[in-house]
């Protein structure tokens, strides 16, 4: 996927708004984060542990837990991965946002 093909996809999510700047664009519904783009070609995606340690072992090429993400409910996202397991991160980074309280 492209930083464009997110845009477009976290956007049709009811609610999901752009905000950051142009070179760390960064999507949120209810001003809770569901992604951020941290490089070109990587995106940090909210998840729950168990949907993370999941799309990490259906996904390896895809997904990841730097260290940095390991205290934190969040993924790392190979942009050249899965375009649909990408899609499907998003989607549910979006509906665990909007569960908040």
């Amino acid at each position: 996927m492209t930083p464009d093909e997110v845009d477009d996809y976290a956007r049709s999510l009811p609610g999901c708004k752009r905000k950051g700047t142009a070179a760390r664009p960064a999507w949120y519904v209810d001003d809770r984060l569901v992604a951020r783009l941290v490089e070109p070609g990587e995106l940090v995606v909210r998840a729950s542990y168990a949907d993370r340690e999941r799309l990490v072992a259906e996904h390896p090429a895809t997904f990841g837990i730097p260290p940095r993400y390991e205290k934190h409910l969040k993924v790392q996202v190979m942009l050249d991965g899965d375009a649909a397991a990408i899609r499907d991160a998003i989607r549910a980074a979006w509906e665990l946002q909007r569960r908040q309280p």
